[in-house]
């Protein structure tokens, strides 16, 4: 149990450093004020800290069909409510850290797990590519009709 708590937390810090690098890259690429390393470390190093709660707390209710995301979800909700004492560190910090960053690592780890199924998205064969068109033009027309309601809304249109 604590190799595993261990193997986690050096895959997260790996995820981190993965972070703050794809931070430094953005930066550079469109020319905003960089944010100081110091804030975005603390601001990673508490994602981070989350992920690994999140992942015990999976852990240690098994029963409980709760995956890890929702429970990082729950426990970043909690912690950044106006209400409560945490909330004013906790936004300051994780605001820093830049949200496109954190999307690399993400897509890279969804690609190698996508990638260890290939036999079995070979036996779903070309039902993934309609299935996958759906949803990719319903995220579309749904999302154009959100934002023409809100921009309606709004008078701006």
């Amino acid at each position: 149990m604590l190799s595993r708590t261990i193997n986690q937390s050096k895959m997260m810090l790996v995820i981190g450093m993965m972070i703050l690098v794809g931070q430094k890259i953005s930066h550079l690429i469109t020319q905003k004020p960089l944010v100081p390393l110091g804030q975005s470390f603390l601001g990673i190093l508490t994602v981070l800290v989350i992920c690994v709660v999140a992942l015990k707390l999976k852990e240690a209710f098994p029963k409980v069909k709760f995956p890890a995301f929702a429970w990082a979800t729950m426990i970043a909700l909690i912690l950044s409510m106006p209400f409560m004492p945490t909330s004013k560190f906790f936004l300051q910090y994780t605001g820093s850290v830049d949200f496109l960053a954190t999307t690399t690592p993400i897509l890279a780890f969804a690609g190698i797990s996508v990638g260890t199924k290939l036999t079995q998205l070979k036996k779903i064969s070309w039902k993934l590519v309609i299935i996958a068109m759906v949803v990719f033009i319903g995220t579309y027309f749904g999302s154009a009709l959100v934002a023409q309601f809100v921009l309606k809304m709004q008078g701006i249109i």
